[in-house]
């Protein structure tokens, strides 16, 4: 419970901090949320022309984003410093938390939470969520909504997982971006639509490498149940909330294995 606290607090600062200077803050956050639902406009507009991607129609589609952006929200608000940590390595800011008397990955967990993006992506993610979630055909009765909330919180640490294994990388490689850029942001950019748009080889990276596909497609499935389903097995479904804690622990086995290659990068 100490650690729990201390890391609160540390998320509070974080905040106060990024406030300090409330209008470019407002303004930075506006600027991320313009960004993002510049796409889903695009998108929107042209599902009100052609109709359906696959079979999934304009608010199945908007489903299928809120998902996305309202985990994404959750996880720069934890895992900031992890999206970044190479540049921590690369300029030697890590060794600054190696002398502390805390859990490493605990500290970079806790130690910066990205509030400007998390605001930017979270309102969206909301917003979408409300504007689809009603006509989809979903009853949100009690067992529905703890699926969903298992959903969230799955997603979140499938994220989280992936950017703990990049982080771990940088313990062998240092630089790590080109990698994270073409694992982790590509494969969130295919994620924003049905994986059985795809060609095989794309939905077998998201599925089994990269699996953004447990993040909201899957999950959407067993809420929407979409004929796109059967090409799938139908455990998928029911294991999504699950994956991410699966996929959690190996990510955290393999920064605890990999962390001992640590080696100051100097000045």
């Amino acid at each position: 419970m100490g650690e729990f606290r201390i890391g609160i607090q540390s998320l509070k600062m974080s905040f106060r901090s990024r406030m300090q200077y409330r209008v470019d803050a407002l303004v930075a956050t506006l600027a991320v949320f313009v960004r993002e639902s510049t796409n889903i406009i695009v998108i929107y507009l042209a599902l009100l022309k052609f109709g359906k991607i696959g079979d999934w129609n304009v608010n199945e589609m908007l489903f299928l984003f809120s998902i996305l952006f309202l985990t994404y929200a959750i996880v720069v608000s934890l895992f900031a410093d992890l999206r970044d940590f190479s540049s921590m390595i690369r300029e030697g800011r890590f060794d600054r938390l190696v002398v502390r008397p805390r859990g490493l990955l605990f500290q970079l967990i806790l130690n910066n939470a990205d509030i400007i993006a998390s605001a930017g992506h979270g309102t969206l993610g909301i917003i979408l969520f409300l504007v689809s979630a009603g006509k989809v055909g979903i009853v949100w009765d009690i067992p529905t909504i703890l699926y969903y909330v298992s959903v969230i919180i799955g997603g979140v640490l499938i994220q989280g997982a992936i950017f703990i294994f990049f982080s771990a990388l940088s313990f062998y490689f240092v630089e790590t971006n080109s990698i994270r850029e073409i694992f982790y942001w590509n494969m969130r950019k295919f994620a924003g639509y049905p994986i059985s748009i795809y060609s095989k080889l794309i939905q077998m990276i998201m599925i089994y490498v990269v699996p953004f596909a447990f993040v909201n497609y899957f999950p959407a499935q067993y809420l929407l149940r979409k004929e796109d389903m059967a090409n799938y097995p139908e455990v998928y479904m029911y294991i999504a909330p699950f994956v991410g804690v699966v996929l959690y622990l190996a990510a955290y086995g393999f920064w605890r294995i990999s962390v001992k290659r640590y080696t100051s990068t100097g000045n």
